[in-house]
């Protein structure tokens, strides 16, 4: 992956959130700690930071294996000029934030990411304080924070708990242990092959009785192997859809390259994603 940053010697690296997001917490697993970091407060101002060059790559969140996929990232990938060119898998572990001296007795009221709360539903019923939808994990933390709230907790990592020296008066509280995200790295072209790749794409099929059955079986005839697929709105029709297609694979792969050139007489459009490294885990 070339990068072309002019601005510094380290990679700059754009991802949702603030400090201490999960986000961050994957790129450091994924990039190792000599980066720079350019928090967005929103998903597309990460596509745009890496669009317009203020960042070299960004990392976003594309699905997690209890809550499903995340819509915005789906959306920003079709409608942006830049590639997939890495993934990484993170064990979300969520923990419960406050400022130091606030007891569990004391908390009325809990922030976090929408996503968050909901996968933290068993413990937090527990508590029986009012839950906020906010922006972000670690912003919620930050919040608490800037505004000295001795009432109040927020649900984010413990990376964020020790970043703005918070107490953690839980780990671990998420209802499932097999909570993970995956992240996407994007960046402006995509990796080259390796022996363990995969590749993204999305397509429309043409409004015809067999019309999936005969797009899926260009990479059923040539074995390859297909680890995801998602239908959603195409938000231009009513009742048409995008088929959101991960395989093995890279696509200059001879077979991959085929199946790709051959996909084209059975959709109404198709885009390649990117083609990057599989993650190890």
């Amino acid at each position: 992956m070339h990068t072309g940053s002019q601005r510094s010697t380290k990679l700059v690296v754009a991802f949702q959130g603030e400090r201490g997001a999960y986000s961050e917490e994957a790129a450091l697993a994924y990039f190792g700690s000599h980066i720079e970091f350019l928090p967005c407060r929103t998903l597309r101002l990460v596509f745009e930071a890496v669009e317009g060059g203020r960042a070299d790559v960004g990392m976003v969140p594309v699905e997690n294996s209890l809550e499903g996929a995340i819509s915005e990232t789906y959306d920003l990938l079709i409608a942006s000029n830049l590639s997939v060119c890495g993934e990484y898998n993170l064990r979300v572990r969520h923990c419960l934030i406050t400022n130091r001296g606030v007891k569990l007795e004391d908390i009325k009221r809990v922030y976090s990411h929408p996503q968050a709360l909901a996968q933290c539903r068993r413990f937090l019923e527990k508590i029986g304080a009012e839950l906020i939808p906010y922006y972000d994990t670690a912003g919620s933390a930050y919040m608490l924070k800037k505004d000295g709230l001795m009432d109040t907790a927020a649900v984010a990592s413990k990376r964020a708990a020790e970043i703005y020296n918070l107490q953690i008066l839980a780990e671990s509280i998420e209802d499932s242990p097999n909570n993970y995200t995956r992240f996407l790295v994007i960046g402006k072209a995509d990796h080259e092959p390796t022996s363990r790749d995969k590749t993204s794409l999305v397509f429309t099929t043409k409004h015809v009785p067999g019309a999936l059955y005969a797009a899926l079986g260009v990479f059923a005839k040539r074995m390859i192997n297909l680890t995801k697929i998602e239908s959603r709105p195409t938000k231009q029709t009513p009742w048409e859809y995008n088929f959101f297609v991960d395989l093995e694979g890279h696509r200059l792969n001879a077979n991959v390259s085929e199946a790709l050139e051959e996909l084209k007489s059975y959709t109404l459009s198709i885009k390649i994603l990117g083609s990057y490294p599989k993650a190890e885990q």
